[in-house]
């Protein structure tokens, strides 16, 4: 895949998310380290590994926080109601943490850079009859504080402050300039 002048392969961590942090910026940049750093050392232990050329793994995870508390994927549906009744009406924050593990091949040491975004979300008030109708579609299931902004939620986000694509789950100005800044591109 081609899109800004690198090739890109998409690869599922299987790095452990149980963590017992409560800060929601602190918690993303540690989780988006651990993917970013299993999919990394699970290149480096392929065959052929030692020869391989320079790479860059990138390592992402979302939360949504309100009133101190972070919102992952819903459990259920009810867990999924009751998040978003706990977000209708109201402004929560969105945080993105991103990883980069840049490394030029498996000889040499790498370099691991890890930053957050935040933006701020303002929700609408949404009837129990939209919370029902929103959570029929199944977007809420597999989103962090069960929504997806670029889908059937949004018609629910009256005001937004930052990045849009934070929301969406990477925020891809910042992560373009972090990797150009770095050298990846």
């Amino acid at each position: 895949m081609e899109k800004i002048g690198i090739d890109a392969e998409i690869c599922v961590s299987g790095a452990d998310e149980d963590v017992d942090v409560t800060d929601p910026a602190e918690l993303v940049e540690q989780l988006s380290a651990r993917k970013a750093v299993s999919v990394a050392d699970e290149i480096d232990s392929g065959e052929g590994a030692g020869s391989m050329e320079a790479y860059c793994v990138i390592g992402a995870d979302t939360v949504v926080s309100i009133d101190g508390r972070i919102l992952g994927k819903p459990a259920d549906e009810a867990d999924a109601r009751r998040m978003l009744k706990t977000l209708s009406g109201r402004t929560h924050q969105v945080f993105t943490g991103v990883t980069l593990v840049i490394t030029p091949g498996k000889a040499a040491g790498c370099d691991i850079i890890s930053f957050h975004e935040k933006t701020d979300v303002e929700f609408c008030e949404m009837s129990d009859e939209e919370i029902d109708a929103y959570i029929a579609t199944g977007d809420p299931m597999d989103k962090a504080g069960a929504y997806g902004i670029q889908s059937y939620a949004a018609p629910f986000v009256s005001e937004m402050h930052g990045d849009y694509y934070n929301v969406m789950g990477l925020p891809a100005c910042r992560l373009y300039h972090e990797m150009k800044k770095n050298g990846v591109i």
